[in-house]
């Protein structure tokens, strides 16, 4: 296959200094090398201490309970000069939720210095059960479901909150997962609220263990769920996407890509990621789908194999097997890999801009024009393409934030001042067979996730075109 390639070459690198700037991987390194495994012990003993997290359970008592255990994540999270609140609802969800009950999310907001509206979300849920999901009584220590989830999220917090990035992150322990998904919900509708632009939720839960009930073990390996075509719009999208794709590139999928890549670009953290193709585990669900609901990019972070014994069960012994989500059955070393890859992502995503919306086109032709509009923060845009039934993105072009000039330009004058739509084209690259996509590189090297060139590959929530709309 023949491309032909910008005749400008792509933005120099500034003269050496007599300390070169870290790279992204390094100081994402760094960071990573800070995530500490004693206190991530420490939070999952605390937790585990409040004898339930049962969303139904007390919310006044100041030691036991749902509500002692919120107001000392908060507390947590605060102790890292983050703005804090609970952001809460009032819940009625029979048969889960009976009676009219107040369900509250710690929260905390790390306000970004050049895109303050541009943000990744990080949740866990801190609530628990037994195998009686309405027993708000019995002790549920819930140290793995979803104790390692919500130690993810304080751990990334003490570790990121020491740094600025030009988009915002939120850390949250939700609430009322066991009981409906209602934490995430109340916070994807907060969102919606403040107008953010939720670039993704990176959602963990049940992240650290590394064998299964059936002796199976797996210590180098985090799976991540993503949805395949978008859930919000999906209506409306529907005809679009039988007659120009999309059924493998929602921005769900586009980030559990991104993570698989990062993971790759990080080997000193020690671990693959293994790409899952559905929404969540077979029949079950988390609070992303909550954001996915909402029209929000989203994933699960889970372990690579589960321990059944170890999840909704009252905590007995039967036969000799011990059942019950105990600290002491827990694998801290690979829960900690996994929270590092957790902090990596978040300063990749809070550091790059966003992704553009890009729009293929092609049709009976034998070149591809990819176009899509300037994003601000952006020093280049990389144009990638891959076969439709590839995996990962195989083939790119970056495209410098200026004008290139010479007889075989390709791309049009791409900045924020140009009214014009950003654009290249591909010379002998058939639409048919490839899917495209965009992402945006800032000026130190942040690259963004790929949008894909696709009905429904915008990061933002579909929104039906005027003639479409009821």
């Amino acid at each position: 296959m023949r491309v032909l390639l910008l005749s400008t070459a792509l933005i120099a690198a500034p003269a050496a200094a007599a300390a070169a700037p870290a790279t992204p991987e390094q100081q994402m390194q760094a960071a990573a090398r800070e995530v500490s495994q004693a206190r991530i012990r420490a939070d999952i003993a605390t937790l585990v201490a409040f004898g339930t997290r049962h969303t139904l359970s007390s919310q006044t008592d100041p030691k036991r309970g749902i509500g002692a255990a919120v107001r000392w994540a908060e507390a947590e999270l605060k102790k890292n000069g983050l703005e804090v609140a609970q952001v809460c609802d009032t819940v009625t969800k029979p048969p889960r939720v009976p009676v009219p009950t107040r369900v509250c999310n710690a929260v905390a907001i790390q306000r970004g210095t050049e895109r303050p509206n541009d943000v990744v979300i990080i949740t866990g849920h801190i609530d628990s059960r037994v195998s009686d999901v309405m027993n708000a009584t019995a002790d549920a220590p819930g140290a793995n479901d979803d104790g390692s989830g919500t130690a993810a999220v304080l751990e990334s917090a003490r570790v990121l909150s020491k740094r600025k990035f030009p988009g915002t992150i939120v850390y949250a322990a939700l609430s009322g997962e066991e009981q409906g998904l209602l934490g995430g919900k109340i916070l994807a509708d907060y969102a919606k609220a403040q107008g953010w632009n939720v670039i993704a939720n990176l959602n963990n839960d049940i992240i650290g263990n590394s064998c299964g009930s059936d002796g199976v073990c797996d210590g180098k390996t985090v799976r991540v769920f993503s949805e395949g075509p978008r859930w919000q719009g999906r209506e409306e999208l529907a005809a679009a996407q039988r007659s120009l794709g999309g059924e493998n590139d929602s921005p769900s999928r586009n980030i559990s890509r991104f993570l698989d890549r990062l993971a790759e670009r990080l080997p000193s953290i020690g671990l693959d990621v293994r790409q899952v193709w559905r929404n969540d585990r077979f029949g079950r669900g988390g609070d992303h789908t909550e954001f996915l609901n909402a029209g929000f990019p989203a994933i699960r972070f889970s372990v690579a194999v589960e321990n059944y014994d170890q999840q909704h069960q009252d905590l007995r012994t039967e036969k000799g097997r011990v059942y019950g989500d105990t600290l002491g059955v827990m694998d801290l070393p690979y829960l900690t890999k996994v929270i590092r890859l957790n902090t990596a992502a978040l300063m990749a995503l809070a550091s790059a801009p966003p992704p553009p919306e890009p729009k293929a086109e092609g049709a009976v032709s034998t070149d591809t024009t990819i176009s899509w509009r300037f994003v601000p923060g952006a020093a280049q845009h990389v144009v990638r393409w891959r076969r439709t039934d590839s995996n990962q993105w195989q083939q790119m072009l970056s495209v410098p934030v200026r004008r290139r000039l010479g007889s075989d330009t390709v791309a049009t004058l791409c900045t924020q001042a140009n009214p014009e739509p950003c654009s290249v084209i591909l010379p002998k690259v058939r639409v048919d067979d490839w899917v495209f996509g965009v992402s945006s590189v800032s000026k130190d090297g942040w690259e963004s996730p790929v949008a894909s060139a696709v009905p429904g590959g915008a990061f933002k929530p579909y929104v039906a075109p005027a003639n479409l709309a009821k």
